[in-house]
């Protein structure tokens, strides 16, 4: 893809060094002209290496396009520590980075009906779940 080598230019504003969180947070523009759109991925790197960390400290979210394209406007994070990411950042950002690993269950759907089949249930038996020797009158 010729994508790849248009320039991109990144600012940043509204900065803030939040040392409870251990981290360093900030509105980051995106000038990308004649492109669609920048990776995540690609600007969690060219972040850091403009405030010297480690990409794997860094997190990037909720960036929207302009109308007209060109401009996108999102947040950033960079974190001091890794450990400092693991403990703030949410569990479904650190998946998306591949820091951690999705929690597999099973759908809402088959939960809330499995809570609703142990309700008609007595007992011991709400262990093992309803069975379908229900008393009839």
């Amino acid at each position: 893809m010729a994508d790849r080598e248009q320039p991109v230019t990144l600012r940043t504003r509204k900065f803030i060094r939040n040392a409870l969180l251990g981290r360093k947070q900030m509105v980051v523009d995106v000038l990308h002209p004649n492109r669609a759109n920048v990776a995540k991925d690609e600007l969690r790197q060219k972040l850091a290496d403009v405030y010297k960390a480690n990409k794997d400290q860094v997190s990037v979210f909720g960036f929207r396009t302009q109308y007209g394209g060109g401009k996108s406007t999102g947040f950033a994070l960079i974190y001091d520590s890794h450990e400092a990411m693991k403990k703030f950042e949410p569990h479904y950002r650190l998946v998306r980075y591949g820091v951690a690993t999705k929690i597999e269950k099973a759908s809402r759907q088959q939960r809330k009906q499995r809570k609703n089949r142990a309700k008609t249930v007595r007992g011991t038996a709400k262990a093992k779940g309803a069975g379908k020797d229900k008393k009839k009158k």
